[in-house]
């Protein structure tokens, strides 16, 4: 790592920080604003922008009211941190741990980080399609360069694929930063301001969510240290002529934080080594699937399928409660949307330029995926086609995972393609198997 890398990055990040963060928070103003909300404490208490966070941050959990739009995902887009800068929880008669019982912290405008505030935009307010892709991109980006970098480089291989995109990016949501774009790339290091950018801009405490239950033990280090450093302020405040006695408490306390991060790297290999250890292998042929439950829903759909028809393969449990079909009926095509537990028929959304038979529907970031002459995302909660993927076939027998749609061509007999389109570097990729997928 040399000093121009350290500077590549510190340019990336400063754009981040100072550019395309102060561009979020005005959009979610701007929404607050449309919406007639006079602060963002207002915006942020309103039920369904608090419903829609609840879930982003509870899962599992059936709120007393509003139980229709109660959504459940795999995982969840909010941490600890930023559910407890939004909100704070209060007394109240309800029996459940829903959205109720909580109510909006004073929050600023400045308050959310550019992580927050990606999770409010993309869940909350009205985007155009543009917006909302160039959003995902700007987080996507952030994630894949800057919050899990902890050398604080970028190459220079790097930065030429990263910086044309992002300057592109920030100029779509506000096309008159140019000048500022200039002036932050022309910048020299500044080697405080860019330790503090690294600090701010690495992902932190979505890594201590994940490995939280098995480093209690940090706490109890991190408030030892704390007395000690407060003890460190009263010797000096007592007597400035301790400053060998303070270099062995210094040195103590490094000590302890090179054991929270031998700590943490310990309890990261176990969970990991365990994961592979609940990993067991399977043989060629071998069944590994059993039936875990069935409902019968002809209560609900009924039983004419002169009438009514659900398409082959195509339907997807979004939930442990919820369950999504791509059907037909002889005036349209559309997404129903059941109540698993109570056999209901929750919703109908009717997606122009669906394909009516073997289109498939997944799920990937959120949203649902079906099939046409394209990929069609769209937003469960309001039906609308968000994004609009090209395909060079006609994409069938969909299935979600990770960051990737994976399809096949279903014009094509005895095609032996495999196609998948990836998020992250916004590319479709074809790989050829020894028979049709």
């Amino acid at each position: 790592m040399d000093r121009e890398d350290r500077r590549r990055y510190f340019v990336v990040g400063s754009v981040i920080i100072e550019v395309v963060t102060p561009i979020l928070q005005q959009r979610i103003k701007d929404d607050q604003t449309f919406r007639a909300f006079g602060t963002l404490q207002d915006y942020l208490n309103n039920p369904q922008i608090k419903h829609i966070l609840f879930h982003l941050r509870h899962n599992n959990v059936w709120c007393c009211n509003d139980t229709n739009n109660c959504v459940h995902i795999g995982s969840l887009p909010l941490n600890y941190r930023q559910w407890n800068t939004l909100y704070s929880k209060t007394t109240g008669p309800c029996p459940h741990n829903c959205h109720c019982k909580y109510t909006a912290n004073a929050v600023q405008l400045n308050d959310p980080d550019i992580s927050l505030c990606c999770v409010i935009l993309l869940n909350c307010c009205n985007l155009t399609s543009n917006e909302y892709n160039t959003i995902q991109n700007l987080r996507q980006m952030k994630n894949n360069f800057l919050s899990h970098n902890t050398e604080g480089a970028i190459t220079a291989d790097e930065y030429k694929s990263v910086w044309p995109d992002l300057t592109a990016y920030v100029l779509q949501l506000d096309n008159t930063k140019e000048d500022n774009l200039i002036r932050i790339e022309n910048r020299p290091l500044d080697e405080a301001l860019c330790h503090k950018y690294n600090a701010i801009l690495l992902d932190i405490h979505q890594k201590l969510d994940e490995i939280g239950a098995s480093i209690q033990g940090v706490d109890e280090t991190i408030q030892r240290i704390d007395t000690t450093t407060n003890a460190i302020g009263r010797t000096v405040q007592r007597n400035e002529t301790a400053v060998n006695r303070i270099d062995q408490t210094v040195t103590g306390t490094n000590t302890a934080v090179m054991g929270i991060q031998a700590t943490m790297e310990y309890h990261t290999y176990i969970a990991v080594k365990q994961v592979k250890e609940s990993i067991k292998p399977y043989k060629l042929g071998q069944s590994i699937f059993t039936l875990h439950h069935q409902i019968d829903l002809t209560s609900v759909i009924g039983d004419d399928s002169r009438q009514y028809r659900c398409t082959g393969l195509t339907i997807v449990c979004y939930s442990s409660q919820q369950l999504y079909s791509s059907c037909y009926t002889v005036e349209s095509v559309c997404i129903e949307m059941y109540d698993i537990n109570n056999k209901l028929k929750l919703k109908s959304i009717s997606v122009p330029g669906m394909r009516w038979w073997g289109s498939g529907i997944t799920t990937i970031n959120n949203k649902l995926v079906v099939g046409g002459d394209k990929l069609l995302i769209i937003d469960h909660q309001t039906g609308e086609v968000v994004q609009t993927i090209q395909t060079d076939c006609d994409p069938g027998r969909l299935h979600g995972s990770g960051d990737r749609i994976f399809y096949s061509d279903i014009n094509k007999n005895n095609n032996n393609k495999l196609y998948w389109y990836s998020y992250t570097d916004d590319r479709h990729h074809t790989l050829t198997l020894p028979s049709p997928p």
